[in-house]
């Protein structure tokens, strides 16, 4: 037991010491009143586990004071009722764990992994008797909890209708989330409410109490299972709610099985808890792809933008945006300004067909020449990101996804943008005998559905973007070629969006959707106007901020190239930023005001720093504590002007550059919708 634990914690990166103390504690017979606690190693952050009137419960405190309240754990299965009651609890296991792996990619390249275990049976009392263990690994910045179903003639074929497990958020409390269940998946702007007036929510939902601790619920790894909404039940009660299925359940597995982790992150205000996200990647397996020095971060720009402003279309005719003249000239700009891939969306046959019935993933529009496009492309240095948009026809896709993927081999293509545009419940399967079958974007089908389309894009060495994806939880550390997705409000809304994404939506999405990792938030519109001419409320400078505070490891120049060309200051900046950092800190933020970070370059001395902030106008003061103290640095800066702000010109901007040492202040100005960009390299 012990070896096989090390095997699966250990992994070819890790890089520190990994340490089990298993202690079995309690009497020889659990009884009802029997708890158990497990603490973090710095000892502040406790999770108790108890049964009240026969039922699972577990609470959470820190520094003696209570996190989560009392909150109940249980499940529905299809055909063998409830468990949850009459439950006893047998002895822990326990142990620790204590290392620092290293990722292909990332926010930051080393991540620690340290925490303590506890493994408790929990069993059933009367003629049944059915087992499930839980197992808590709490770390000093929040912790994680999950079911085993281990192997029992009692309970082999498991059907759960719905997982009752709750979370009871202590203490008066804000909080920051989008609705759950409704048709346009995760694509809403956020709500800011007080937590007793939340409906049902996906996660991470981010709460802020009075007292100023903040605290995130979500979940890690998201494998053959369904993701669970949060429902509030009661008060500040929250019970997870699972997504539908085509079938009369929402789960089913073969026993032995585990479900994914339900996260809490706790921290003192935002920037910590943006630390503590941490958490989700460590709570997933790690690398089972092998050698992935083929997956690599890159900007890229693409055919895309001109079909939200409506100048070119998907499908084919006399607006068509992927003909081979149009791609060829992208080509070629990205070539001039070293970008690594052209982004071609609408190349394929079968644009726009009900449920995408009609797509071919291998066979293109007469009006482009793949062959003509990757010899170019080949010969310019540029690599073509290839596009699978399936309207929600995932059954279809799957069946054509080796033809596709070897295409794209074929055409030396090593990313792809995957797309499942369709409402809420409109995925779209079939069954073996062709019975079609309607799933939702986030039920345990399309969990399967990710995991199929990231190991057999691998086997052809390619990286997959999804958009309409289901949510993050960590997975890209399993298949580091899952490197990015959408998942939230992006920039296309800012086209023709009811209204446009406001100032407040990327330091909101910074403490939210951001802790489940990265985002594909298309920035760097330097036009600052959407379809027909509409005004985006941002500023020249703000736009630039989003390639720093919103991560991805694949970041999108999605302005035309002409406008680029009117503003050569904005591209310059573009052109230089990293897309791949050595490590990450938030220097400063509140959720939906403002937010300042800064990231190093991966591999280099050189950092980086972005700034964001609502419609007010804010003088932030930029600690360089993270510095070396007394090292002199070049500061070249990109920041809003003076009369700029969306309620000024918003493309008043100055590039300036500056001498600082570290350890000092640097404090500067960001306008209403504005912000600022810089670069810190060691001076000469």
């Amino acid at each position: 037991m012990i070896g096989s634990y090390l095997r699966n914690r250990g992994g070819r990166a890790a890089l520190g010491a990994l340490f089990l103390v298993l202690v079995p504690t309690g009497g020889l017979a659990a009884q009802d009143d029997v708890s158990h606690r497990q603490c973090s190693p710095d000892g502040r952050l406790c999770f108790a586990l108890t049964t009240v009137d026969g039922a699972p419960t577990y609470s959470v405190d820190r520094d003696g004071a209570p996190v989560i309240d009392a909150s109940q754990l249980g499940f529905l299965l299809r055909g063998a009722g409830k468990w949850g009651s009459g439950i006893t609890l047998g002895d822990p296991v326990r142990s620790t764990a204590d290392e620092t792996w290293e990722q292909p990619w990332g926010e930051s390249r080393l991540v620690v992994d340290k925490h303590n275990e506890m493994r408790v049976r929990m069993t059933e009392q009367g003629k049944i008797k059915r087992s499930i263990d839980m197992t808590i690994r709490v770390f000093d910045d929040g912790l994680g909890f999950r079911f085993a179903f281990p192997d029992q003639p009692q309970l082999t074929d498991v059907m759960i209708d719905e997982e009752l497990t709750e979370f009871a958020i202590a203490g008066d409390a804000e909080a920051w989330w989008i609705p759950a269940g409704e048709w346009n998946r995760y694509e809403y702007l956020y709500n800011h409410t007080p937590a007793n007036q939340v409906g049902t929510a996906h996660s991470p939902i981010t709460f802020r109490r009075s007292d100023g601790l903040h605290i995130a619920l979500h979940e890690a790894s998201l494998i053959d299972y369904s993701a669970f909404w949060l429902q509030r039940i009661d008060h500040q009660r929250f019970r997870t709610r699972l997504a539908p299925s085509s079938q009369p359940w929402k789960v089913r597995r073969e026993a032995p099985f585990e479900t994914p982790w339900r996260t809490i992150l706790i921290g003192e205000d935002a920037p910590a808890l943006y630390a503590a996200a941490d958490i989700i990647l460590n709570l997933n397996e790690p690398n089972r792809l092998g050698n992935v020095s083929w997956v690599k971060p890159q900007k890229y720009v693409g055919i895309w933008w001109g079909m939200h402003l409506d100048k070119w279309s998907w499908n084919a005719g006399p607006k068509h945006g992927a003909t081979t003249d149009n791609v060829l000239e992208y080509i070629d700009f990205a070539a001039d300004h070293g970008f690594g891939s052209v982004l071609v969306e609408g190349w394929n046959e079968g644009w726009w067909s009900e449920s995408g019935r009609n797509f071919q993933f291998a066979v293109a529009y007469p009006d482009f020449d793949m062959d003509r496009i990757a010899k170019y492309a080949r010969e310019k240095g540029v690599e073509i990101m290839g596009h699978h948009e399936t309207a929600g026809n995932a059954g279809l896709y799957e069946r054509q996804l080796e033809k596709a993927f070897e295409y794209y081999q074929r055409y030396g293509v090593h990313s792809v943008k995957t797309g499942y545009v369709a409402d809420a419940g409109g995925v779209l399967r079939e069954d073996p005998d062709g019975t079609e079958q309607w799933e939702y974007h986030d039920g345990q089908y399309m969990a399967r559905h990710h995991i199929d389309v990231a190991e057999r894009a691998a086997e052809h060495h390619i990286a997959i973007n999804a958009h309409e994806p289901i949510k993050d939880t960590g997975l890209r550390r399993t298949y580091p070629n899952l490197v990015t997705r959408e998942g939230a409000r992006g920039t296309e809304y800012n086209a023709w969006g009811e209204p446009p994404n406001p100032p407040e939506h990327e330091p909101t999405l910074l403490f939210t959707r951001m802790l489940s990792g990265p985002f594909d938030l298309t920035p760097g519109i330097v036009s600052l106007e959407g379809r027909d001419g509409r005004a985006i409320p941002n500023t020249l400078a703000r736009q630039l901020a989003d390639y720093v505070v919103i991560y991805s490891p694949l970041q999108m120049a999605a302005d035309l190239p002409e406008n680029y060309a009117k503003h050569p200051d904005a591209l310059t900046f573009i052109e230089q930023v990293p897309v791949d950092w050595e490590q990450t800190r938030v220097l400063a933020g509140d959720i939906g005001e403002y937010a300042i970070v800064a990231r190093q370059h991966r591999g280099g001395e050189d950092w980086w720093v972005g700034g964001v902030t609502d419609a007010e106008r804010r003088e932030i003061p930029i600690d360089l504590s993270f510095l070396p103290k007394g090292k002199r640095y070049t500061a070249e800066i990109w920041r809003d002007g003076k009369g700029g702000g969306i309620d000024g010109d918003p493309f008043a901007m100055v590039r300036e550059t500056r001498e600082i040492i570290g350890g000092d202040t640097l404090t500067l100005a960001m306008e209403a919708g504005g912000g600022f960009a810089l670069s810190l390299r060691p001076a000469s």
